[in-house]
Formats: structure tokens, sequence, C-alpha cells
């Protein structure tokens, strides 16, 4: 039995990401499982995709593939006589022009949270809210949440709230990305892994 390596958000940085599997020996027999952001912000979010083919690696769906997803679903429905989507920015627009309808495929069976019971952990982009079943979590919350409100409601930004981390009890042990930092967020339920590559830091993977 190979190993499992999870790695944090990857935002189109291919050259980084096949330099730690270059760096961990990532060989036949190993299963690479991303935790969404695949694409967007960095240079080659093609590559990237291309490299998770590659390998047959595994994915949870990230805020910013559903934000193309979401943009792709209106745009189809503008082809048919719909309205105009809603309009992306720059960034995700060139992504968007850029993709292949293989990519858009790709995306669109990724789950919104993966199980990994020879581990007993469970991978989601962002997080979960404490107590509730993963069956019952929002997709927003499962995509942006970041931190508990005193009244145990979601936080999607960045000042306020406890991380929801801390508070969370397992099983299983959750994996997440989205909230970048310059470490690990190292809980004892739960584990982040962001720690932005895109903006300058680096990636980072769990090896098991």
């Amino acid at each position: 039995m190979g190993r499992t390596l999870i790695v944090g958000d990857v935002h189109g940085c291919r050259a980084e990401l096949e330099a730690l599997l270059d760096g961990v020996k990532f060989t036949t027999g190993d299963q690479l499982v991303l935790v969404g952001d695949l694409v967007a912000r960095g240079p080659d979010s093609l590559g990237v995709l291309d490299v998770v083919r590659r390998v047959g690696a595994l994915f949870v769906r990230g805020n910013h593939e559903e934000k193309l997803l979401v943009w792709h679903r209106e745009e189809n429905a503008r082809r048919r006589g719909g309205p105009e989507p809603r309009p992306l920015g720059r960034m995700h627009g060139d992504v968007a022009r850029a993709f292949r309808p293989i990519d858009w495929s790709m995306l669109s069976s990724a789950p919104l949270w993966l199980d990994l019971p020879e581990h007993r952990l469970r991978v989601v982009h962002a997080g979960v809210v404490p107590g509730v079943p993963i069956e019952e979590q929002r997709k927003k919350t499962l995509q942006r949440i970041r931190s508990i409100g005193p009244d145990g409601e979601p936080i999607a930004t960045r000042d306020g709230g406890k991380p929801w981390g801390a508070s969370y009890r397992g099983p299983p042990h959750v994996v997440f990305g989205h909230n970048a930092a310059a470490q690990p967020q190292l809980h004892r339920w739960a584990t982040g892994l962001d720690t932005g590559c895109v903006y300058g830091g680096r990636l980072t993977a769990l090896i098991l």
C-alpha cells in the first residue's frame, strides 16, 4: 500500500506542485488528494489540472472552482436564450476562457467533501460548523468558513470569531484549506494545510 498525500491550496502554482511531488518522491501506488482551489490566482491553472489528471489525484471543490462553475452554467444558459451571466473578474475570466471541455467536466464532478476511511479522516475545502452532520452542512460553509461566531454561526471573513477547528470534535479528523496562514493550522481534530503558496508562501502536504 502506498502513501496518501493531502496538499493545500495550489491556486495555479503548477511548478510548486511538481516540485513538492518530486521532493517527496511521489511514485506509483501513492495517492494525491487536494483540498480544493486548484485554479485561479497563480500562473498555470491548466498545468495544475494536467498534473491532477496525470497522477489520478482526487480533490474537493473549492470556492474558486465553484465560482467558475456557476459562471459556466449561466453562460451555457445564455447560449440557450437565457440572461447574461454574472460577470467574472479578469483573473477568473482569463481562466474560464482558457478552460477546455475536459477541465469543466473534471471540476463539475468534484465532491464537496471526501472521506478517506482508511485514514479515518475527511477532506473539505474550508471547514464545517461543529456539531452539524456533514450532510446538513451548507455548501457555502464547506467552501468559505473560517471561524465560528458567539452563537455558533459560521464566519467567512478573516476577522472575528474562534477558528472552527478549535471547536470541532471528531471523529473523523478533518483536513482543510482555504484559510491561508504562514504555518499549518493544527487542532486536535482538524488540520489546515493552506500555507499561502500563491501569496509567496509554500505548499504544504500531509503525508499518511
